[in-house]
């Protein structure tokens, strides 16, 4: 394997991937929370690009690229490549900063169209290397597929934002390409990717392993043609559309959620308390959320076209905040969290994706102490979370503030714990 100047093994890679990760979500919790307590407008549009420019590209180009391989060994991975992909995305997270600070979109449009140029190797090396019908003849390849296309879907997105705010009369660009678009639409790569680990590491070991595969199977046609559906819904307005999808993915998720809390009441009992679960069903509660505020949004949807501002009357934005955060906080974050409590330990110990594709990653692989550690941070990653949700309800900076610090905070305790974990393989 040919890394082109860097000389990295797979678990220093794991452990870079894990460090400059964590970073970046601390960083873009501490911004907002920075932008709550100074009411910096600037603060608070650039958190949200902070989170899904820096963590929304590398889940998918590092951490996904893990989960395809391990499936599919002859996607090997090239540890010099990947740590390009970090650099790149470095770079793309000063350049949106730059764009966001001065206010110059044909900058932001720029790093679009780098992440996007970025984004094109690992697709056109995926379909070079496996077919079609291999791809689709695996349920869990299935959703890590569809990350990385929705991922560079998402990046054309920022790439056309830039160049809507720079031209506003340039009528070329659709009306439905804001801000809000930009933002929901890389949302819709991480939850892809959640899904699939939650088949593969966890429901596919079940001893009803047929009906699994075939419930997760329909689940990727419901789940992600559910998604492209609604998000047309939402572009044309039509509230009966967006109405009715957007139920059929609340109960597909509360049918995850009661099945996933059952499926871990039955592992507790038989094995020991893994702490990655308890995020995993953590983030799945705070989905059936993020669905009930999206709901919410639909019903108090305003008649306003999809444009500069979310259609939602005013006096309810707390409710579009609350859907966006309880996603970003909850959802996504403590299920990568969880994933990352299962599938970093387990690369570092074998330094390689042995564990991850013949062995069992669900095993015993942190200490004890790490593992009441962990249940700790899941309490106040919670609590603050909550806090957030709360402060948005109550008009009030000062719980923003505080649940943002405190969130933050608790994210950076992830690379505490884990240093243990990580340096077990070299003693």
């Amino acid at each position: 394997m040919s890394n082109k100047g860097f000389d990295i093994e797979l678990d220093s890679m794991a452990r870079i991937y894990v460090s400059v990760s964590v970073f970046i979500i601390t960083l873009a919790a501490f911004s907002g929370a920075l932008g709550a307590w100074t009411d910096s407008q600037m603060l608070h549009t650039l958190h949200p690009y902070i989170f899904f420019v820096g963590f929304g590209n590398l889940a998918i180009l590092i951490l996904n690229r893990y989960l395809i391989a391990a499936i599919y060994p002859e996607l090997r991975i090239d540890t010099g490549k990947q740590m390009r992909y970090i650099y790149g995305v470095i770079a793309g997270l000063a350049m949106i900063t730059l764009s966001v600070v001065m206010q110059w979109p044909l900058l932001k449009a720029f790093t679009g169209l780098f992440l996007m140029i970025m984004v094109v190797y690992p697709i056109k090396e995926i379909f070079s290397t496996l077919s079609i019908a291999k791809i689709w003849k695996e349920v869990s390849v299935r959703y890590y597929i569809f990350d990385v296309l929705f991922l560079l879907n998402a990046n054309l997105g920022l790439f056309a934002l830039g160049l809507k705010e720079a031209f506003p009369s340039f009528g070329v660009i659709p009306f439905f390409v804001t801000q809000s678009a930009y933002f929901l639409g890389s949302s819709f790569p991480l939850s892809i990717s959640v899904m699939g680990f939650l088949y593969t590491y966890a429901w596919r070991r079940s001893p009803k392993k047929e009906i699994i595969t075939m419930l997760f199977s329909i689940w990727s046609y419901i789940f992600v043609g559910g998604v492209l559906v609604f998000l047309i819904a939402i572009l044309i307005g039509n509230y009966l559309g967006m109405m009715l999808v957007s139920h059929i993915l609340l109960f597909g998720v509360l049918a995850l959620l009661v099945g996933f809390a059952v499926y871990m009441n039955t592992f507790f009992r038989k094995n020991f308390h893994h702490p990655a679960l308890a995020y995993l069903l953590t983030g799945l509660g705070m989905l059936m959320a993020t669905s009930a505020f999206g709901i919410l949004n639909i019903y108090f949807y305003d008649k306003l076209p999809f444009g500069s501002v979310p259609p939602i009357r005013a006096s309810m934005m707390w409710i579009y905040h609350s859907h966006t955060h309880a996603a970003l906080m909850g959802w996504i974050t403590f299920s990568f969290i969880g994933i990352i409590y299962i599938v970093l330990p387990a690369i570092v110990k074998s330094g390689s994706l042995d564990m991850l594709r013949s062995g069992d990653p669900l095993i015993r692989l942190l200490d004890a102490t790490s593992m009441k550690k962990a249940f700790r941070q899941l309490t106040v990653l919670l609590s603050s979370s909550l806090c957030v949700l709360f402060g948005f309800y109550l008009h009030s900076a000062l719980l923003l503030t505080l649940g943002g610090f405190i969130y933050a905070g608790a994210v950076w305790f992830l690379r505490t714990n884990l240093k243990q974990a990580l340096k077990q393989k070299t003693k």
